[in-house]
């Protein structure tokens, strides 16, 4: 199945959800940055938010980061997606490998261990929107769910599930948002909560061969569903040889010439990609003069 994202309403406008499979993009980001199980599915989960809430940015040139930060061995997680569905990511500590719970599952709450979880939006205002909230689970879609709730105002239920064995096999990867909007009754909350109370998880359904819409018709055909704009989502890097260079020339002349005189190149690494960039001291004492 290819990687999409599907948007629906269901209520007469009073619901609003999103769903999307994400298993090859998942795959890719395990490839790029040649992660344990465990990073996998914490990642996983990050980056399949990721590209959901990137459905509610309105217009092109939007971006959306999530920052995960905890005091567990995983470090932290970085999810950026566009307006396009494109997303890239990372952890902090790539090999992390714990224990799984008592539910016989890897154990990401722990891996990330407490926290915060940061939304910054870059709306193409002067200043960006950023949300701040502490963790309250480290699993991931509960923290989504709480960020909206709290920093938004907007009642939200968030599934996200990846499916990964021991021996780094990604099998699906996938989740859905719900999210309720102004004239949704105590009703409407009832059922749905009942509805999701006994949905089996994201990734049994998605290994029984279920797609996103099929997942949300299990929750919605009783009231009015109607499924609207599908998309493709990728996990995409969007560095480049001359982005990088002008990160190193933001340095400064003095922390360059440092560096210059340990090593005659400056060497830069994509954090989302791994892609390496070498930057000769020639090019480099160019543009310095140049300034100068």
């Amino acid at each position: 199945m290819e990687d999409y994202i599907v948007r629906v309403t269901a209520e007469e406008g009073k619901v609003r959800a999103v769903a999307a499979v994400t298993t090859n993009l998942v795959k890719h980001a395990q490839e790029v940055h040649n992660l344990s199980p465990l990073a996998s599915v914490a990642l996983g989960r990050t980056l399949t938010a990721s590209v959901l809430m990137s459905v509610f940015l309105k217009s092109p040139n939007n971006t959306q980061t999530i920052q995960i930060k905890g005091d567990g061995p995983l470090g932290g997680i970085v999810a950026v997606s566009d307006f396009e569905g494109n997303v890239r990511g990372y952890v902090h500590n790539p090999l992390v490998d714990l224990p799984l719970n008592s539910k016989g599952k890897f154990d990401v709450a722990e891996a990330i261990g407490k926290g915060y979880l940061n939304v910054i939006k870059d709306l193409g205002l002067k200043e960006p929107y950023i949300g701040y909230v502490d963790l309250i689970s480290g699993e991931i879609a509960e923290d989504i769910a709480y960020y909206y709730v709290y920093s938004e105002q907007i009642p939200t239920s968030v599934a996200l599930g990846v499916l990964a064995s021991s021996d780094k096999i990604i099998e699906n990867s996938g989740g859905f948002i719900i999210q309720l909007m102004p004239g949704a009754g105590e009703e409407t909350i009832s059922f749905i909560e009942e509805k999701l109370k006994n949905l089996p998880s994201v990734t049994s359904l998605l290994k029984e061969g279920k797609t996103p819409e099929d997942i949300l018709n299990m929750i919605f055909s009783e009231r009015n569903l109607k499924i609207g704009e599908k998309a493709p989502c990728n996990y995409k890097c969007n560095c480049s040889r001359e982005r990088m260079f002008r990160n190193i020339i933001s340095l400064g002349q003095k922390e360059i010439m440092d560096i210059l005189e340990e090593q005659n190149e400056i060497e830069a690494q994509c954090h989302f990609c791994d892609m390496k960039y070498q930057f000769s001291e020639s090019e480099l004492r160019e543009v310095i003069e140049d300034k100068n």
